[in-house]
């Protein structure tokens, strides 16, 4: 038997509670409490689909308790019921979250399809992000956001690599997302339910190293009192992620190789050998081939490892992503902080945007927590910036971007002056843009100024 929709009535009138229950009966589960405090401590106890709620009671009034309520999980919907409607007093409700308004004396039937409408919509909610949680689950990728050309070619990759057994080589400047790169491929891969294990091996001793990944035995060094399995031994079944593999010494890296080709290894000390079935992951920010051919990298190791590279662009090649990874660090950090930001205004995007963020994702996050913790108005604006993103940062498009401008409009702006600086030429205006010629070509004609770019390579109409 389908399950009535349970709903609380919150009304300090006894007559009124119990007579909007006797009516509700029928098609819900009824709850009563005659106060905010006793309601708070009932949903405490258990969860429901609807809150209806008195606005003027002593103690928390029915906005307060509205507020209170929606910074639970899960948030039921909420109504709200007076005698003492207004138009301020609905908008007032609706800003803190109540999905509808209703006045007293209350027509039974209409709040009848009002919260029926309320829950569907609920339930559609609920449906619609259990959807999106199991396809983050399927598709692993829920953590590296971005819509950009350059991050959609890595997310083809990532899916196209995980179910293989070969190994892969992840590229990318400091702070682009490597490690997650590497969550991602092996949460998709039939290794998901073995174990993950990552090294940072730029953090540890070269003295050290070796005993990490190996494992010792008793006795095997000063300070070894027990035997030790190293990190090949745990992720056996699963994935290894070596984050920093050009910091590893000569030495370890043919214990690595031997490892990669015969899947075999001793532990420190040990004489016995030991077999795992790992899947190696290995990432860098420097140019492994450069250091193969300076001599500091074994050939036949960076061979190994190179099956499969993927190469992280960094932010300032995709600019268009930053608005999201903006909004995602929003969140995450009203959250830690218990603040509440709405958003960035247009120029402070403007300037976040422009920057050329040499620390990529990692230093754009610091920034927004920065701005976050400092922030005393609704919105973050351009003085909660870094000094040294203020620096010159509005000058260049002061003239094209205004703090009630849209983010899109700034962008069209932005895009706009980009091709009369440079006569129409598409290449060198997406250069000085930071992004792809193809994510140009898709924002000409989602704006419509493809009339104002030209083919630079005949001077006419661009053709594409």
């Amino acid at each position: 038997m389908k399950r009535k929709p349970s709903i609380l009535i919150v009304d300090d009138e006894k007559s009124t509670r119990e007579g909007l229950a006797r009516a509700m009966r029928r098609n819900y589960e009824v709850h009563l409490a005659e106060d905010g405090a006793r309601a708070l401590n009932m949903l405490a106890e258990r969860d429901m689909d609807v809150v209806l709620t008195d606005l003027r009671m002593p103690g928390i009034d029915g906005i307060s308790l509205i507020q209170r309520i929606l910074a639970r999980t899960p948030q039921p919907v909420c109504i709200l019921l007076t005698a003492y409607g207004s138009i301020e007093t609905a908008v007032e409700a609706i800003k803190r979250g109540a999905a509808d308004f209703l006045t007293k004396p209350v027509d039974l039937d209409e709040l009848d399809v009002r919260i029926q409408r309320a829950v569907h919509a609920r339930h559609m909610e609920q449906e619609n992000r259990d959807l999106r949680e199991q396809l983050d689950s399927k598709y692993g990728m829920e953590n590296i956001i971005g819509q950009s050309d350059a991050l959609r070619d890595v997310l083809e990759t990532i899916r196209q690599v995980a179910p293989s057994r070969a190994n892969i080589l992840i590229e990318g400047e400091t702070g682009t997302g490597k490690e997650l790169v590497a969550q991602a491929i092996h949460r998709l891969s039939p290794r998901a339910k073995g174990p993950m294990i990552t090294v940072h091996c730029a953090s540890l001793p070269q003295t050290l190293l070796e005993s990490e990944l190996f494992g010792h035995e008793k006795g095997a060094f000063t300070g070894a009192s027990e035997r030790r399995p190293g990190r090949f031994e745990l992720a056996d079944g699963g994935s290894l992620f070596l984050d920093e593999i050009g910091e590893i010494d000569s030495a370890t890296q043919v214990k690595i190789l031997r490892v990669l080709e015969q899947r075999t290894f001793e532990r420190v000390g040990g004489r016995d050998t030991l077999e795992v079935d790992v899947r190696l992951m290995a990432a860098t920010n420097k140019q492994l081939k450069a250091l193969v051919d300076e001599g500091k990298f074994r050939e036949d190791l960076y061979y190994r490892l190179n099956v499969v590279t993927i190469t992280l662009p960094p932010l300032r090649d995709r600019r268009e992503d930053i608005p999201l990874l903006i909004q995602k660090f929003l969140d995450e950090f009203n959250r830690e902080n218990d603040k509440a930001v709405e958003g960035v205004t247009s120029d402070c995007m403007a300037a976040l945007v422009a920057y050329d963020w040499p620390g990529n994702i990692r230093e754009l996050r610091n920034v927004v927590e920065r701005m976050v913790v400092l922030s005393r108005q609704p919105r973050l604006t351009v003085r909660e910036l870094p000094a040294h993103m203020r620096k010159g940062g509005d000058e260049p498009r002061s003239a094209i971007v205004t703090p009630d401008m849209s983010l899109e409009d700034a962008e069209r702006n932005m895009i706009s002056k980009a091709l009369e600086m440079h006569g129409g030429n598409r290449t060198r205006a997406a250069e000085q843009l930071g992004i792809s010629r193809r994510t140009l070509h898709r924002k000409l004609n989602e704006y419509g100024l493809r009339e104002k770019a030209k083919d630079e390579s005949t001077g006419g109409e661009d053709a594409d």
